[in-house]
């Protein structure tokens, strides 16, 4: 199925609102960028999602606690409204809990109500990624630990089948500019641990310089984190520029007249 790695090379495409009807006005209009921009939902509010996609957003995201389907039903109707302004979006569900609830049929069902990846941590169980849900990806949780060895130990989730990606959870500094060479190092190196695509939680007021020191990481996604709708519009707006500005950049420094 793919789907992630559909929004993944989606978000490296110019987007056009320009198209012929009612939902070809409703479409975003924004140049290729180096990473696709996610927008993180803690709670289900009506709107929300349109209003994320119409300011750039590639895809959302939904915090879930997996012992209680009851929110289940609204995220489907923000996903709905969702599709209208994009009819490739992407949807997943942050699973914050109640991992005991998911099992092969709980988790394939996950598809009627349009989720298509779900994110996991290092802790929920094992057997989870067994199970064949070849309509729902596996995203799993990578925390940033310290030790010399830890690159050495997370390097075996690549032998495991099942996953899709990583979520880097680093917990980096608000500052992240700020930080050092020997910093971006120890980062750098649980990075090339997990060569699987890569999600990563940033800040709304993230930097020029912050993006830049991002840069070697190679991330294919940035999760923002929602709050008000005005001010995750803003936000999904202002790093959208940044990211066009380093696809743009990347891109003029690998062509043949730049060498």
């Amino acid at each position: 199925m793919a789907k992630l790695k559909d929004m993944f090379s989606q978000a490296q495409r110019a987007q056009s609102g320009g198209g012929m009807g009612f939902l070809g006005k409703n479409k975003s209009d924004f140049k290729p960028r180096a990473s696709a921009i996610v927008v993180e939902f803690s709670s289900v509010t009506s709107g929300d999602t349109e209003a994320a996609l119409k300011a750039g957003a590639n895809g959302v995201l939904f915090s879930w606690d997996a012992s209680s389907s009851k929110e289940l039903e609204s995220i489907k109707k923000e996903i709905e409204s969702g599709k209208a302004i994009n009819e490739s979006l992407v949807s997943g569900l942050h699973v914050t809990g109640g991992w005991d609830a998911l099992d092969r049929e709980s988790l394939a069902k996950l598809k009627e109500y349009g989720i298509q990846y779900i994110i996991l941590p290092l802790s929920a169980p094992a057997q989870l990624l067994a199970l064949e849900t070849k309509d729902v990806e596996k995203v799993i949780t990578v925390p940033m630990r310290s030790g010399e060895l830890y690159p050495i130990i997370i390097r075996s989730l690549s032998s495991i089948d099942g996953i899709a990606a990583v979520l880097l959870d680093f917990h980096l500094p608000k500052d992240i500019a700020s930080l050092s060479i020997e910093d971006v190092l120890q980062y750098q190196a649980v990075r090339e641990a997990v060569r699987y695509p890569g999600f990563l939680h940033v800040q709304g007021d993230i930097s020029d310089a912050d993006i830049h020191t991002l840069k070697t990481l190679e991330l294919q996604a940035l999760i923002l984190s929602a709050t008000s709708s005005e001010e995750t519009a803003q936000q999904i707006k202002s790093l959208g520029e940044l990211l066009a500005q380093i696809y743009q950049e990347e891109k003029d420094a690998s062509s043949p007249t730049a060498r």
